[in-house]
């Protein structure tokens, strides 16, 4: 079976991220070469397991499933706490293996407690969507959102494996396929215009979900990825370049709930705003401004924003961890493949960029 394996090396240690075709298949011989224990505990949720569970589950026997609720909104330290207590009433010890199958919000709750349990047991993403395939599978952070704002409880905890099987994508639906598409639209943008053109280029095939034109773009963003965390795993310095259009993708998840956005629809618009804000600022020209915004409309429609009060986002953006000394951080394109950073944005900026994503003054 042809793969591809990427290695990442962090001071918390090695380990290879894998894509392959029917990976999961021999998930537990990778577990077996790792030196992995066989008290295994797979952390999912009752959609994933649905279509995934009879294939899997027997090729990890012994191991306990334990289900969690599906969605954004339950990505809180109560549903956390559901996974302590089955490992707390099955006695795991610290050499038990969490093994994620989901998408980004089982990964993030499974990997919080995975580092937090014992103060650390061993963890392994097997990500079942595209957004959680070419990001947030990838880099070891991990946590849960506050009602005041996304991911504001958290930790930096490396898995021992990313197990990436394409072969998962084919029961995503279509809405949370095009999700995941705008964080490797992200990776363009911000980091490879060589990326971003591929995306272009292939995307009729890549929305077929084309073998041949997927794994390309989910390697790529993976390498990316990994590229940046090996030089800053802790966000301190050149990570904050992957929270391009998280700023205000994150407050827009906030001020509606985590209910009307997917993850991946409220970054699409982050980063329109955080293009009107670099073509305001004369660090973009327009017209890359224009293919940015070409390339998402592509995708298809976004959830309506128009309703929506500025205030109550800028109020949000001032809670996300990205502040710091009392300042927003903003990552701003200057072209397709670059970004700058600053943070000396005035109220009035964020509203003009806000405005002119179709948001209520």
């Amino acid at each position: 079976m042809d793969q591809i394996r990427i290695e990442i090396a962090t001071p918390f240690g090695r380990y290879p991220v894998i894509i392959a075709e029917g990976l999961v298949g021999r998930l537990h011989l990778l577990l077996r070469e790792l030196g992995l224990g066989e008290r295994r505990f797979v952390i999912s949720n009752p959609l994933v397991w649905r279509f995934h569970g009879t294939f899997i589950g027997p090729r990890l026997p012994g191991s306990e499933v334990v289900l969690i609720p599906e969605g954004e909104r339950f990505k809180v330290l109560s549903t956390v706490t559901r996974i302590y207590d089955a490992l707390v009433n099955a006695h795991a010890e610290r050499s038990a293996t969490l093994i994620a199958i989901g998408g980004g919000v089982v990964g993030d709750i499974a990997g919080f407690a995975a580092a937090t349990y014992l103060r650390g047991i061993n963890f392994v993403q097997v990500p079942t969507t595209l957004l959680a395939q070419v990001d947030s599978a990838i880099g070891g952070k991990v946590g849960v959102n506050h009602a005041a704002g996304k991911n504001l409880i958290g930790a930096f905890y490396q898995p021992r494996l990313v197990a990436i099987d394409p072969l998962l994508l084919k029961t995503l639906e279509r809405r949370e396929f095009r999700a995941g598409l705008y964080e490797v639209i992200k990776y363009g943008m911000a980091l490879s215009a060589d990326l971003f053109a591929r995306l272009g280029r292939d995307l009729t095939r890549i929305l077929a979900r084309d073998p041949a034109a997927l794994i390309p773009i989910i390697a790529d963003s993976c390498r990316i990825k990994a590229s940046v965390v090996e030089q800053d795993e802790r966000e301190s310095g050149p990570r904050r370049v992957l929270n391009f259009g998280h700023t205000a993708g994150h407050a827009l998840e906030a001020v509606t709930k985590y209910r009307r956005y997917r993850h991946g629809e409220a970054i699409a618009y982050g980063m329109m705003a955080a293009a009107q804000l670099a073509i305001d600022r004369g660090l973009l020209a327009p017209d890359l401004r224009q293919a940015l915004a070409s390339l998402i409309g592509q995708l298809g429609p976004l959830p309506p924003i128009g309703d929506l009060q500025i205030g109550p986002v800028i109020e949000a953006m001032t809670l996300d961890k990205k502040v710091a000394d009392g300042k927003i951080h903003f990552v701003l394109p200057t072209g397709i493949g670059s970004t700058t950073i600053v943070n000396d944005l005035t109220e009035r900026d964020l509203k003009r960029a806000l405005k002119g994503i179709g948001m209520k003054a």
